[in-house]
């Protein structure tokens, strides 16, 4: 494997209260596709290879259409692919995710407030601060996307037949 350590199994307490949070995010009232796409937004700017790999798997087992998911990054140039409010939430995950840049500036809050109420903003915005904390456990620890494990076991599946 990589050498470094299995955060879970080393602190499962920590991932425990990391699950509490994503299981909230599941069970309030935004739409999962929409969360996930914030998902797979942050992971693309943290560069995280694990959520990347997960959550475009999870958008695709949602139904949404690979022409879609691979215009995520570049959301703001496909048109009407996007929702309004799938923008808006868009927006906030990279003002929010790229915060020590943006600082969050006002425009940005207008923006995300007028198409979430109170309560949808604060669980979009856990959403974000939760993706960005998997990203840095995944990246700190190198944990590999299942595409990249997929691949070495099916080499390593070949190279004990040939033994």
């Amino acid at each position: 494997m990589n050498g470094r350590i299995d955060y879970i199994k080393a602190s499962p307490a920590g991932y425990k209260a990391f699950a509490e949070v994503y299981a909230l995010l599941q069970e309030s009232s935004l739409a999962k596709e929409l969360i996930y796409l914030v998902y797979l937004r942050a992971s693309q700017i943290n560069g995280c290879a694990y959520c990347i790999d997960m959550h475009s798997r999870d958008l695709l087992k949602f139904g949404v259409a690979v022409e879609k998911l691979v215009l995520v990054p570049v959301w703001r140039d496909a048109g009407a692919l996007f929702s309004v409010r799938e923008r808006a939430a868009l927006a906030w995950a990279e003002t929010v995710t790229r915060v020590a840049e943006t600082n969050v500036p006002a425009a940005d809050y207008e923006s995300a407030v007028a198409e979430f109420n109170g309560t949808e903003l604060a669980d979009l915005t856990y959403a974000v601060s939760l993706m960005n904390v998997f990203n840095r456990l995944s990246i700190a620890f190198r944990t590999p996307p299942a595409a990249s494990l997929k691949v070495a076991n099916a080499a390593s599946a070949v190279g004990r037949r040939d033994e």
